[in-house]
């Protein structure tokens, strides 16, 4: 089932339909989770949203600059000769920038690089929001098997009290065997109440995931015991390489270099150009001017922007360094936890489990012969009780590693043939 959580192309594609409430009583599915939280969540279309804002920038970024239409009025309103509008000089003007280094497709390129940077942040936030439902999920999961073993714990309290009141009323046992029996269900109810309680916590908490303010489904259909074969450590580290986190870092390359080569064009200068009419009033003369200017001191100007911007590319392999450092040593720690974490499970469904269950009948069956004391039998299914717990507290935690090593790596953990088997199961 947790294999679903590197089905990333799909949680993209997942159709509309999903997202209808299932009936409370069919359990949910890890699948269906997904298709609701993405259609609905707003972190995803969020990223989405940007995409106009980003196509308009670039779009503004491919203007060259404008035309000015300018009107020059000289003598105006003057004294002697040039009194009132007889010495008038009228010129009228058209002028603009001639851009030079590049600028136009330097703007281009940072545009569309930014543009382009979305789809890794997507992926990265995609992937960041499919890890968190499968931890909810594996909430909800977690709280359900804790209500079984509390059910199962009740279950066998319960006999204690009816066998307890049966030897007192025998005369075979004293009352606080009685007392102490009906505390001990007690107690397990407790548990079951929490439990219960625990279960209805998480499932709001999934259901938040997708705007819901209530759950609308009473379980999911998620088995936390169940632990696939782990790929090997090595086959996970190459994949590091192609991590949503390293791909944002490419994306980021991309803009940092569009942004040196932006720099590098402001070291060359625009020319500003004009040309226009000229028309005397006073002899009804009419000319044609024009003329150009070029600021100096552009490449000393460009230089500190030029250098940071190589500075900020420069850091870039540093930064992927220490990411990739990052993203190995927390890829080594989780499959550690997760190798550890199934063993643990499945020693103690191999080995632990069956002989508590054995001893604690046979404890049973000596107590009602009279050949044990209470407190060994109810010592032996508090230990039962305890190791189911310990075993659901390691699946949860191997669980938990697996999410994490899957959302690091944006790929499945799990062995060929345990696919397989895993996907039969289902």
């Amino acid at each position: 089932m947790w294999m679903r959580l590197a089905a990333i192309a799909a949680f993209a594609l997942v159709p509309r339909a999903y997202a209808q409430a299932p009936a409370s009583a069919v359990p949910l599915s890890l699948d269906a989770a997904i298709a609701r939280v993405a259609v609905d969540h707003p972190d995803l279309q969020l990223v989405d949203a940007q995409r106009p804002v980003l196509e308009a920038r670039r779009d503004a970024a491919s203007l060259r600059p404008p035309l000015q239409f300018g009107v020059d009025v000289e003598n105006l309103l003057g004294s002697g000769d040039n009194r009132g509008l007889k010495g008038l000089e009228t010129t009228v003007s058209l002028s603009g920038v001639l851009e030079r280094g590049g600028k136009l497709d330097a703007r281009r390129l940072l545009a569309q690089s930014n543009l382009d940077a979305l789809a890794p942040q997507r992926a990265t936030a995609r992937l960041d929001l499919l890890a968190e439902t499968a931890r909810r999920y594996l909430d909800v999961a977690r709280a359900q098997s804790a209500l079984d073993i509390a059910l199962t714990d009740i279950e066998q309290r319960r006999r204690a009290v009816n066998a307890a009141r049966v030897r007192l009323q025998a005369g075979a046992s004293p009352e606080s065997v009685l007392f102490t029996a009906q505390a001990m269900l007690a107690q397990a109810e407790l548990d079951r109440d929490r439990a219960t309680q625990e279960a209805a916590s998480a499932r709001l908490a999934l259901a938040a995931l997708w705007g819901a303010r209530q759950a609308g489904f009473a379980s999911v259909s998620g088995n936390a015991l169940r632990l696939p074969a782990a790929r090997d450590f090595d086959v996970l580290a190459d994949e590091l390489q192609r991590a949503p986190e390293l791909a944002e870092l490419l994306g980021e390359e991309r803009v940092r270099d569009a942004q040196l080569q932006l720099a590098r064009t402001a070291a060359r200068p625009d020319w500003n150009w004009q040309v226009g009419v000229r028309n005397s009033r006073a002899d009804s003369a009419t000319s044609l001017v024009g003329g150009f200017s070029i600021p100096l001191g552009s490449a000393r100007r460009a230089a500190p922007e030029i250098r940071e911007a190589e500075a900020n590319l420069a850091l870039l392999p540093y930064e992927r360094k220490a990411r990739l450092q990052q993203l190995y040593a927390t890829l080594a720690e989780a499959h550690g936890r997760y190798a550890g974490a199934r063993l643990e499970v499945e020693r103690l469904q191999r080995d632990v489990l069956p002989q508590l269950q054995k001893a604690e009948r046979a404890a049973e069956q000596a107590w009602r012969a009279g050949a044990a004391s209470y407190m060994e039998w109810a010592q032996l299914q508090a230990m039962r009780i305890e190791a189911r717990q310990r075993q659901l507290d390691s699946a949860i935690a191997a669980q938990t590693a697996l999410i994490e090593i899957q959302r690091l790596t944006g790929q499945s953990m799990l062995a060929d043939d345990a696919t397989v088997a895993l996907e039969n199961a289902r």
